[in-house]
């Protein structure tokens, strides 16, 4: 019975060891039963749209048919891209339409990576905004690399889903197709630059009449006048003295002819350059509403472009325009200047500034068209405008225009239509 006792002993404690282990092992399935029928009766209810399973090689999503038919059949029909997101851009849903658009098979895009259809640079912008999607939805453009290799310009406006109480944070995204939308900016450009080109040539008619024909009648005019208070008798003073005032009058409205002709189409533009006009045009601004202007212009070692010289005067013209109107500045500095391929004016006054929310309606309308058409003015040479006003430190235009393409070599022209596109 000695020999007996410590094989009894370890019996019991084998048993022991079982029955712990049965305890622990039908805890653990039951607990494991427990998720999947809560699993299977959100699958029923509709709760799940798909169901990521990991194995050997990788996770993979599989999308649920049956959840919310009444809800996918809208999200299928719909015009635009339809996705759901992980935080990490893993696709758990996509429609037919996303799929249709980056030129995919829905298979090979549902399951998936979001980064496929990225550039580097995009995937950089998109990262932040899909962290910030929790507090409030955002929107951003950008190019999608399509399966083809082509490219396609669209909209993505990103949103979180709501949880339904799990940790797992679910992305929403609607991606809207912009190409039709971009055609038709690009018709509005094309219309807008003729309508520039029709105006131009309008100016000049006009200009180039006020000059040969307008100017030339009020000095003959001024002439006779002249002409005839030398041949008035003394006596007759009150006469003579209505028609030197008379000749006076005629010879301010010639100079006022000539301002109008000159700023409807410089000559000086034309024959000496834009450095030239830019110092007349100062010179003009400041004897004619005593606002002293500073000019710092480099010396331009070879002559601009006709359009991007007339482009740039035309938005001093203007910004000039606006701080005799509104601005009750003291002073305005002027400068130009080159950098690498790039020629820039900026306008700085020292007025009051202007906030467009609180000015009248008649002076918000007159300052939107003003800043509308200098926005206009550069996007047709493929430049950029931006204005700062801030208060106590007045209005800064800024206006920067591409003179070369780095990538072709090409010319002014070439480099403007490729900046243009790209800003559309």
């Amino acid at each position: 019975m000695k020999t007996l006792k410590p094989t009894l002993k370890r019996s019991k404690t084998e048993k022991l060891k079982l029955q712990r282990f049965s305890v622990s092992a039908f805890q653990g399935l039951t607990a494991r039963l427990a998720v999947a029928e809560e699993t299977v009766r959100a699958i029923r209810s509709g709760e799940v749209d798909s169901v990521m399973v990991a194995g050997k090689e990788g996770s993979q999503v599989f999308t649920l048919d049956g959840a919310e038919h009444d809800y996918r059949l809208l999200i299928e029909s719909m015009n635009e891209g339809a996705l759901m997101l992980t935080v990490n851009k893993m696709i758990l849903y996509a429609n037919e339409r996303f799929a249709r658009m980056v030129k995919c098979p829905l298979e090979q895009v549902t399951g998936g990576s979001f980064r496929r259809f990225l550039s580097p640079a995009d995937r950089a912008t998109l990262r932040p905004l899909m962290k910030q999607s929790a507090k409030n939805g955002s929107k951003i453009q950008m190019l999608l690399h399509c399966g083809d290799g082509s490219q396609l310009p669209v909209q993505l406006s990103i949103q979180e889903l709501d949880r339904n109480g799990s940790d797992q944070l679910t992305i929403g995204m609607v991606v809207t197709d912009l190409t039709e939308s971009r055609r038709n900016e690009e018709r509005l450009r094309a219309l807008a630059h003729r309508v520039v080109q029709a105006q131009e040539a309008e100016r000049g008619r006009v200009a180039l009449e006020l000059h040969d024909h307008i100017t030339q009648l009020l000095c003959a005019i001024l002439v006779r006048c002249q002409t005839l208070a030398d041949q008035l008798p003394a006596r007759e003073g009150t006469l003579k003295r209505e028609a030197l005032k008379l000749r006076e009058l005629l010879g301010e409205a010639a100079v006022e002819v000539e301002r109008i002709s000159h700023n409807l189409r410089p000559s000086v533009l034309e024959n000496l350059g834009l450095a030239a006009v830019l110092r007349d045009t100062g010179r003009e601004f400041t004897e004619r509403t005593g606002v002293v202007l500073t000019l710092a212009s480099v010396s331009l070692a070879v002559r601009l472009p006709g359009n991007i010289e007339l482009t740039l005067y035309r938005i001093l013209q203007e910004a000039l325009e606006n701080v005799a109107l509104h601005a009750r500045a003291r002073h305005v500095k002027v400068n130009l200047t080159m950098k690498d391929d790039f020629v820039q004016l900026v306008i700085h006054d020292d007025g009051v500034s202007f906030d467009p929310k609180q000015l009248s309606a008649r002076r918000k309308k007159q300052v939107r068209l003003g800043l509308l058409a200098m926005h206009e003015r550069a996007a047709y040479v493929g430049g950029t405008l931006n204005v700062d006003s801030a208060p106590s430190k007045g209005t800064t235009v800024t206006a920067i225009i591409p003179l070369i393409d780095r990538a072709s070599g090409g010319g002014v022209e070439e480099a403007a239509l490729i900046a243009f596109a790209n800003k559309l």
